[in-house]
């Protein structure tokens, strides 16, 4: 039996449309998904036909972060790489990337929408970057998502890891814009009309120019970020976190209240 897809792919008048398809898991990055998504991300890159991508999800979360059922189960490993190996794919595509964000986000699903060059998002979605709450941290993602924001607003979410809105996330330079939840297609149609219109090599071009610094900051960084988050979540404290999170109860590691 073949395996079920989890990342549908669909080209229409230019576009590439990339649809997580896994919402039983909150589309969770499990060892399937990812892989799926960058056989259909590599795909997108040498396809002369298409001339953007859209970044899209069903059911209520765009991407929940990584799948812990796995990475609690000896997954930890091999994981961070492979994020990375995504990030970097988004970054370095020459196509332009548009995130359309219409369920929740956490924790590695930042560092996804924070990799694409547009990111439009509903007013009703929250994000938050939930690793501290386990007993890792953003190392990964922080490629692509610090460059975005402010300090201030890094330092108080990547820590706290406390919810935060749409209008709070395009506040502080996370996301392109938060729209509407009912104008959210509108709102991304109107940005691939101008992709139609303009040059193939303009915008492959453009975007070369406007990614370089995420491309600079993942092949400087990569490495030791990979190598941090993967010492983090084989941790016993992780693995506690990553645990008490699965069966629903404090870490033993917790505060008394």
């Amino acid at each position: 039996m073949s395996e079920a897809s989890l990342v549908r792919y669909e080209v229409s008048r230019g576009v590439a449309t990339l649809t997580l398809d896994s919402p039983k898991n909150r589309n969770a990055l499990s060892r399937a998904l990812v892989t799926q998504l960058l056989e259909r991300l590599r795909a997108v890159a040498v396809d002369p036909e298409v001339r953007a991508v859209v970044l899209a999800a069903t059911g209520p979360a765009f991407c929940a972060g990584a799948d812990l059922s796995e990475m609690a189960d000896g997954g930890a490993a091999k994981a961070p790489a492979v994020l990375l190996d995504v990030l970097r794919t988004i970054v370095t595509l020459p196509q332009p990337v548009v995130a359309k964000v219409a369920g929740q986000v956490r924790a590695g699903g930042i560092g996804i929408v924070g990799a694409c060059d547009v990111a439009v998002v509903a007013e009703s979605v929250k994000f938050a970057f939930t690793e501290a709450r386990i007993g890792v941290t953003p190392a990964v993602i922080s490629l692509t998502t610090l460059p975005h924001l402010t300090s201030r607003a890094a330092s108080r979410y990547f820590l706290t890891g406390e919810a935060f809105d749409a209008a709070e996330a395009a506040r502080i330079g996370l996301i392109t814009s938060a729209v509407p939840d009912a104008s959210l297609e509108g709102a991304v149609e109107q940005i691939l009309e101008t992709f139609r219109v303009s040059s193939p090599q303009g915008l492959r071009e453009t975007k070369q120019l406007v990614s370089a610094g995420l491309r600079a900051r993942i092949d400087a960084g990569g490495d030791a970020m990979v190598a941090l988050s993967g010492r983090l979540f084989a941790s016993e404290e992780a693995q506690e976190g990553m645990i008490a999170f699965l069966e629903r109860r404090p870490p033993a590691w917790a505060a008394p209240k």
